[in-house]
């Protein structure tokens, strides 16, 4: 067996945000051929690359073999698929996420009111008869701006939102950010949680919070609102008139001080004309936010928060197939997730190409100086 060599420490940004993750591995035995960060490494630059499974992770890293060495060991060659399967379904996805967390904030550009969109989605390919458990339910953070994800959590198979949602506002940097969450996050104790993180908050608010859903029709039919705000867009042959009204009179919500730094309710009618079937279909949409009369500015951010749906949701399931994905053993669906994320924030992040995410994951593929600079190399 051939020695494996330690690598140096602070050799790539890469290897030093992912130093302290933890080998799930058994090490005492003296019997492990290849390096955690080796294996970190390979799957991540693979799925820059266009893969989307292991057995395909283990042909791009024999492919790929003199490159990776360039910048990692790799002493014993590419592991097997299933020692890469394997690794993903043992390791710790908490301590997994840590390290993401803290790699995206040395590489996350900073902005003033930068719209932070907190949303779960379910792995759909994990499916729950298979590995005995519930699907896997991800709530992620998505900064709209930068198109990155700043972090993940899973939701616990006896809980929901709720409760996952405040343990991953106490992972992020927040401070002078907005964060817009839809209707299950509407929880006092979650816009608090925001506020301790100096941010500001804009909350959906619908039938599941019925008092204050009714106080905020209440507000409507009798105030007049202080602020108005139209936007039209057009595209995907479509044509959109959003229309933002605000009020600051909160006399109708009860118990209002329990809602920290509660200024104003919003909200957002949506005027939506088809070219094509020539139908108009209209919404309305209620919000209550800790940021004053604003109208302009929180029209943009309620807008920026479907990001999360169009920029995230969509590309993990059509540009990286998660849902078709069928990593089931063990933390392998969650583990694959944040994966995923890394290599789709590294794609996001890179303006330099005006292609789509297809064709960076190719040119990835075949430009390995490209890749270098998706990894930051």
């Amino acid at each position: 067996m051939k020695k494996i060599l330690a690598l140096e420490q602070g050799q790539s940004p890469f290897e030093k945000h992912f130093a302290t993750l933890k080998d799930p591995r058994r090490t005492n035995k003296g019997n492990l051929q290849h390096l955690l960060s080796d294996i970190i490494l390979l799957t991540v630059s693979a799925m820059i690359c266009g893969v989307d499974n292991w057995e395909l992770v283990k042909t791009f890293g024999d492919n790929q073999l003199d490159w990776l060495r360039k910048h990692g060991n790799f002493a014993n060659g590419i592991p097997s698929s299933d020692t890469i399967g394997r690794l993903f379904a043992a390791l710790d996805p908490n301590s997994f996420n840590t390290c993401f967390i803290n790699w995206i904030e040395s590489i996350r550009e900073k902005t003033k009111h930068e719209v932070v969109a907190i949303d779960g989605k379910s792995i759909r390919g994990a499916n729950p008869k298979k590995n005995g458990n519930k699907m896997p339910h991800i709530v992620s953070a998505f900064a709209a701006k930068n198109g990155i994800t700043l972090g993940q959590t899973k939701v616990d198979e006896k809980s929901n939102e709720i409760t996952a949602i405040p343990k991953l506002l106490e992972l992020l940097a927040l401070e002078g950010c907005i964060v817009t969450i839809d209707a299950m996050g509407c929880q006092t104790d979650i816009a608090a949680k925001i506020i301790e993180g100096g941010a500001d908050y804009i909350l959906a608010v619908k039938g599941n919070q019925g008092t204050l859903e009714q106080a905020v029709l209440d507000t409507i039919q009798l105030e007049k609102y202080d602020e108005i705000n139209i936007e039209n867009s057009f595209g995907h042959g479509r044509i959109e008139k959003r229309t933002c009204r605000v009020y600051s009179e909160l006399s109708h919500i009860e118990n209002k001080v329990n809602w920290k730094n509660l200024k104003t309710i919003v909200t957002i009618e949506s005027e939506v004309f088809n070219k094509t079937s020539g139908k108009l279909t209209n919404e309305l949409r209620y919000y209550i936010s800790s940021i004053p009369q604003n109208a302009k500015l929180l029209n943009k951010s309620i807008r920026d928060h479907w990001s999360v749906e169009n920029n995230l949701h969509w590309t993990l399931d059509v540009e990286f197939g998660e849902d078709k994905s069928r990593k089931r053993a063990g933390n392998a669906a969650e583990n694959n997730n944040i994966a995923l994320k890394v290599a789709m924030t590294l794609l996001l992040n890179d303006k330099s190409k005006k292609v789509s995410k297809r064709g960076q994951r190719l040119t990835a593929a075949l430009d390995t100086k490209y890749r270098e600079k998706l990894l930051n190399f």
